[in-house]
């Protein structure tokens, strides 16, 4: 190829993958122009039809791949242990400057794109303006605004209350008019005090509804599904991502439902597991990092293992969805911002799905190919290839073989500009 213009960047890295799920290849480069791919080939191909002059930003060893795609994030919440409660007592401007602070950290951790799956008022779309024009570093956001739930339901402080199938409507077509990429609603109870997550909070015929507005505006619909039976509603209401997954009973047990398993396999419904704020993952991290040091306590050790075990159990039930060939339908997502679920760590989800199932160049391409192709932005991310958007990440080590490759980011490209 050729190309007199000098507005061209060119990327060499040691290693690329290109987020398909091929192997990666050695000797690759990446031409870049105007925040978008226009080439990607063997290097000598590509340097072979370029000025002289142009810019090359040689990443040694490092493997680039594409910008990784968190699913599931709330950007107005810290994640730094506060209960919902006491996070909620923050006024919106505070949680506008949260906003930017976890944006920053998610950016510098190699995730590109985000959705924003529920905040308060219109903060969620206050901190999408500021990325759009500028005012905040951080990745692509797709917003979804105040997630819809039922009275007093979970994360009612977030003020879209909708009862009945009505309300409901009316609830999504005013998101909608406010700018909202996408709908969330809360089909199940959750962390939220008085809410219990092993049980339905809304019916098929509200889930249908919600799910046949969004649809009429050409919006996809998330629901938050804990319990086992709103997973079952969500499916005949025809939403197209759930959330968690998590198969609980109103005992409060994880159970799959084989049933349930099969009504997925026979729709086209994408899965959000969360597994690292399910099995608060974080914490068992630190735990670990403890006991190796030699520094946990008795009352630590028993801490670590009740969370391990519970750990297996969710980990035991997302094996199973994965053996039955659903894992080719996992968004991962990492519940970023309630609790103690910091942002910055998308390669703990990437780990705990490897854990279940996944090998690394599954993982990349969920995190990836699969994610663009579930939030409908496929023909602008989730792959090196031209015509893309030159969102890019390189990393220490072959990612389509090590599982903590996602953990050492070394570089990051938004838009064909490093932003690290």
């Amino acid at each position: 190829m050729t190309d007199s213009r000098s507005d061209i960047t060119l990327i060499r890295p040691g290693l690329l993958a290109d987020g398909s799920g091929a192997p990666a290849t050695r000797g690759q480069a990446v031409l870049v122009r105007d925040g978008r791919i226009i080439a990607v080939g063997p290097a000598a191909e590509i340097t072979a039809g370029i000025p002289k002059e142009t810019p090359v930003i040689d990443l040694g060893t490092d493997c680039l791949i594409p910008g990784l795609i968190d699913g599931h994030t709330h950007t107005s919440l810290a994640g730094d242990g506060r209960t919902y409660a006491e996070q909620f007592s923050d006024s919106d401007e505070l949680m506008a400057i949260v906003g930017a602070m976890n944006l920053k950290k998610h950016l510098h951790a190699g995730i590109t794109t985000i959705r924003e799956h529920g905040a308060r008022n219109r903060v969620g779309f206050v901190i999408r303006e500021g990325v759009r024009r500028g005012y905040i570093e951080g990745p692509r956001m797709l917003v979804s605004g105040r997630p819809v739930t039922c009275t007093n339901g979970h994360f009612h402080f977030c003020n879209e209350t909708a009862d009945g199938v009505e309300e409901v409507r009316r609830s999504v077509r005013r998101l909608i008019h406010e700018g909202a990429d996408y709908i969330k609603i809360m089909a199940s109870g959750g962390g939220t005090a008085g809410t219990d997550p092993g049980l339905a909070s809304y019916s098929t015929e509200e889930l249908s509804a919600a799910a046949h507005e969004a649809h009429n505006f050409h919006r996809p619909i998330a629901a938050h599904c804990r319990a086992t039976e709103s997973i079952r509603r969500a499916l005949q209401a025809g939403i197209d991502l759930i959330e968690h997954v998590e198969f609980l009973d109103p005992d409060g047990e994880m159970r799959l439902d084989p049933a349930i398993v099969e009504m997925m396999i026979d729709t086209d419904v994408y899965l959000s597991p969360t597994l690292q704020a399910w099995t608060r993952y974080p914490r068992i991290v630190r735990l670990r990092e403890g006991r190796e040091a030699g520094s946990l306590g008795a009352e630590q050790e028993t801490e670590l293992s009740a969370l391990e075990s519970r750990m297996e159990g969710r980990l035991t039930i997302v094996r199973r969805l994965v053996e039955a060939g659903l894992g080719e339908r996992f968004v991962p997502g990492t519940d970023a911002g309630p609790n103690d679920i910091a942002f910055g760590h998308i390669d703990y989800e990437l780990e705990l799905l490897h854990m279940v199932g996944l090998s690394p160049a599954e993982a990349l391409t969920a995190a990836t190919k699969i994610s663009a192709e579930a939030i409908g932005l496929s023909d602008e991310i989730g792959a090196i290839a031209p015509g893309k958007a030159a969102d890019l990440v390189a990393v220490d080590g072959d990612p389509t073989r090590d599982i903590k490759a996602f953990g050492r980011v070394t570089a990051v490209f938004q838009g064909g500009v490093r932003v690290r």
